[in-house]
């Protein structure tokens, strides 16, 4: 009896170390401070460092409901940290992302990820039993998507003095070849202060992200 108490003790713990949703997706990793992550741009004077992590393998991918890699679009984690004692707005704010040959891509909606999904996907297809072709159902991918969005994508519009927010958004990378992040960047221009003056524009090389990966 005792044998099995502990056995039990001991899977609960571990349970406990690997947070799972009820559908076996892992937990995103928490926010930590923007210092913390190799890619990032630290405005001393303002006091606002912003940081970017691509999600760009599957592992890291586990967290969200669609493979959206198989699709060409990278999920790029966005991280901001305000050290001042007022607050930022990102209302206007521009994120793009540009390409090593300076392509400017804009963040994706919904909409955009749902037309990349094939028709096979969408559909579904037919599998021969003898003389019967049994249709399998589709699947609700653009559900998927925008239950995703709705759950990760950047949505703070202000951050607070002392505080870190941190959220999603998602990048077409159809065409940028096997290694998008090589010499590309992360763009965030139009953040404003309390007194709604414009910061100075953020710029994060994401070969700063690749090479700390070594």
């Amino acid at each position: 009896m005792r044998s099995r108490s502990l056995f039990v003790i001991a899977l609960l713990c571990l349970m406990a170390t690997v947070p799972l949703r009820a559908d076996d997706r892992p937990a995103p990793p928490p926010a930590k401070d923007a210092m913390a992550w190799p890619a990032l741009d630290n405005h001393k004077d303002e006091q606002v460092v912003i940081a970017a992590e691509p999600f760009d393998t599957a592992e890291k991918c586990r967290i969200f409901r669609v493979d959206y890699l198989k699709y060409h679009f990278m999920p790029i984690r966005i991280i901001v940290t305000n050290n001042s004692d007022r607050p930022i707005s990102l209302s206007d704010a521009r994120i793009n992302f540009f390409s090593s040959a300076n392509d400017k891509i804009l963040a994706a909606e919904p909409d955009d990820v749902d037309r990349r999904v094939s028709l096979k996907d969408k559909k579904g297809h037919d599998i021969p039993i003898g003389p019967v072709r049994l249709h399998t159902k589709g699947k609700n991918t653009d559900n998927k998507i925008e239950q995703d969005f709705d759950e990760f994508e950047y949505s703070a519009l202000a951050v607070e003095p002392h505080t870190t927010h941190s959220g999603f958004l998602f990048y077409d990378m159809d065409g940028l070849g096997s290694t998008p992040l090589r010499g590309a960047k992360l763009v965030l221009r139009e953040l404003r202060d309390a007194d709604g003056k414009e910061l100075f524009y953020f710029e994060i090389p994401f070969n700063k992200y690749l090479n700390a990966q070594h």
